[in-house]
């Protein structure tokens, strides 16, 4: 089968929940995933009421398994490209299939980008995190080190200080200003000026920031704001393209509060267009998409149905 009412393009959250929600109304629905996603180096997702720890794996397994549930499909895959064709949408895959849609639901996430400092990759979603709510609790009472990258960093700090007593500030590439200085020693939160050069490691876990100078502070985990931007880039023959953020970190795609964007039939939801979004928001966002998906569809099928019926064949006038 090639043709569907809609292609879900994105296999985490937002896409398996906006996918439930149309193959609950009898929608043929299709998820292409690239088995990529964003949270896969997480021990377990928080903040999910009913959820709370639950690996992303099994989380993802389990949506998977209730959207087949009512006859939708997955797709292994990843879409290099989405044209126009008529009334209808053609989603080429990299293996050179292609797809065919009335309606697009864009939920391919977005890619952390890390500072090129050595051990960050290599730890990230363990002892190297972003977020307070999806690992605060896991390095509470811990000596945390905020690696300042950008605006947020000291925003950042502040809140990994609500989780620990022991917080220090790398100034790096964004030493703090003489006003977030002063709130930050406020809050006993030391400032370590100068260049980063990497995390020292031992026994699978981080032990220290190293300087460019080689000074080495004791640290056990590191905060870190990342650049984040949105996947994207295959959607660029339909003028749809990330732009960068009002909050300066990174790049996403701009969307009404139900996820339409400006090109009608292609809706987004999750964090290709709510960078911050957390996976509760981003599967109610899946779940808002596909719900104004099929209302646009059954908008679209009373406007034809009411055409054929007044068309003169029914003995009806205009």
């Amino acid at each position: 089968m090639t043709e569907y009412d809609v292609v879900v393009v994105g296999g985490g959250a937002a896409g398996l929940n906006g996918a439930l929600m149309l193959v609950r109304s009898r929608r043929s629905v299709v998820v292409v995933d690239s088995g990529r996603p964003r949270n896969a180096p997480a021990d377990g997702v928080h903040g999910l009421l009913g959820r709370e720890g639950t690996p992303p794996a099994e989380l993802l397994a389990r949506g998977r398994e209730e959207v087949r549930r009512y006859g939708g499909e997955i797709l292994p895959g990843e879409v290099a490209d989405v044209t126009r064709d008529g009334e209808r949408f053609t989603v080429t895959l990299t293996d050179g299939s292609a797809l065919h849609a009335r309606r697009l639901l864009v939920a391919t996430g977005l890619v952390d980008e890390l500072p090129e400092l050595p051990g960050l990759r290599e730890r990230w979603g363990k002892d190297v995190v972003h977020c307070p709510y999806c690992h605060g609790w896991e390095i509470r009472d811990q000596a945390v080190g905020v690696l300042a990258t950008g605006p947020m960093s000291v925003h950042q700090a502040q809140m990994f200080r609500q989780l620990s007593a022991d917080v220090t500030y790398f100034a790096h590439t964004a030493p703090p200003t003489a006003e977030q200085a002063e709130e930050l020693a406020a809050r006993g939160i030391r400032v370590v000026p100068g260049e980063v050069a990497g995390l020292e490691i031992a026994d699978d876990r981080i032990t220290g920031v190293r300087l460019a100078d080689g000074t080495v502070v004791a640290r056990t985990a590191v905060a870190v704001a990342t650049r984040m931007v949105a996947r994207a880039g295959f959607l660029a023959n339909l003028g749809l393209r990330p732009v960068p953020h009002p909050a300066g970190v990174g790049e996403h795609l701009p969307a009404d509060p139900m996820g339409r964007t400006d090109v009608p039939g292609v809706w987004v939801a999750g964090n290709v267009t709510d960078l911050m979004a957390q996976v509760g928001p981003s599967a109610a966002a899946g779940a808002g998409a596909g719900a104004q998906i099929n209302g646009d569809l059954v908008a679209e099928e009373t406007r034809k149905a009411v055409a054929a019926y007044s068309a003169p064949t029914h003995g009806r006038m205009p």
